[in-house]
């Protein structure tokens, strides 16, 4: 599976969907994230179930700004509408895939009652 461009009208109904969503945020002028391009669309063509998103951050300032994006690449991890992990900086391969499979190896159901948990914390 080929990766898919996101911009602000189509972002919030990518990451809400259920599964995984990765979604690289880039520019074209970034050095590093030419050279994390190549391994995201890599790992798109392993992991067809898994839905591989691309922001280009020139073309997006306002989801960009929205996102909380200062540095990029920035990898941000979705599974089933929660954010499970965003770290700038490009990958190598092999951190890539070590990162899809702890998002697919994720207690879903943990997860859920640790964000309640915080949620009543704050409260």
């Amino acid at each position: 599976m080929a990766t898919t461009a996101l911009s602000s009208a189509d972002f919030a109904q990518t990451v809400e969907k259920d599964g995984i969503v990765l979604v690289d945020f880039w520019a074209e002028w970034c050095g590093p994230c030419r050279m994390f391009g190549p391994i995201f669309e890599g790992a798109s063509e392993q992991h067809p179930d898994i839905t591989f998103a691309k922001v280009d951050t020139e073309a997006n300032q306002d989801l960009s700004r929205a996102a909380g994006i200062v540095s990029i690449p920035t990898l941000m991890a979705f599974r089933d509408n929660i954010l499970v992990f965003s770290q700038a900086g490009a990958l190598p391969a092999p951190a890539l895939e070590n990162l899809i499979g702890q998002v697919r190896a994720l207690d879903m159901d943990a997860v859920r009652a640790q964000i309640a948990e915080a949620e009543a914390a704050a409260e």
